[in-house]
């Protein structure tokens, strides 16, 4: 497997090279275009359970698609939703974090499953994640470009900017501030400690979608 992000970081896209026979998985709905010659087959991997995890838990689609390629040279182009940044994370063994939304595309070799990273905060705020495991290649997108952060020690990191983490690192979810500033839309933010690496996007959907809320299309009221 052969692969190029183009148009980076703004608004990338992914082309896959794959020989003939190979393999590679992505989210159901990431394919943008791709040569005649690419077998596709949709089914949950792993199973309904695991499907019906990622789905429920994760935020991500109960179906994956797996390409086959008939011939060499045979392309596929994906598109994340969101415009941004995709990463690419060559896997040999380790296990890998994702903020739901984040899983782009992988080699046949790469498991993904979902998990419940913890309770805490205000109003039981939880955060599911999905977690990456196996050998092959693993491609993540972000919204906005990606930054990688080397932690060595502790690091406070929005939970609406993180992207991925290496599980050497621990995590907690936590609120920034005291009730009363949260009260006031303080943060909710990942507080990491250990070692390891951590991704972040430069911009937020929350922050977006707050920004945006104002100039949403009302309803007139009418006597």
């Amino acid at each position: 497997m052969r692969h190029q992000i183009n148009h980076s970081p703004s608004y990338s896209l992914l082309e896959i090279t794959l020989a003939s026979g190979e393999k590679m998985v992505s989210d159901a709905g990431a394919m943008a275009w791709m040569d005649p010659d690419i077998k596709v087959k949709t089914n949950t991997r792993g199973g309904v359970f695991r499907g019906l995890k990622r789905a429920l838990l994760a935020g991500e689609s109960f179906f994956q698609n797996t390409y086959t390629a008939d011939r060499d040279g045979s392309q596929i182009h994906l598109a994340p939703g969101p415009a941004g940044d995709i990463r690419h994370l060559a896997m040999s063994g380790e296990e890998l974090f994702l903020q739901k939304g984040a899983y782009l595309a992988s080699s046949e070799g790469v498991t993904i499953d979902s998990k419940f990273g913890g309770l805490k905060g205000f109003f039981n705020e939880g955060l599911f994640i999905l977690r990456a495991t196996g050998h092959g290649d693993l491609f993540f997108n972000s919204y906005g470009d990606i930054q990688m952060i080397e932690v060595s020690g502790e690091y406070v990191i929005d939970n609406g900017y993180a992207v991925a983490w290496e599980s050497t690192l621990d995590y907690r979810l936590t609120k920034a501030g005291k009730i009363r500033s949260f009260l006031f839309s303080d943060q909710i933010v990942l507080r990491f400690s250990g070692h390891g690496r951590v991704w972040v996007q430069s911009r937020s959907p929350h922050s977006f979608a707050s920004w945006i809320y104002p100039y949403r299309r009302k309803k007139s009221s009418s006597n």
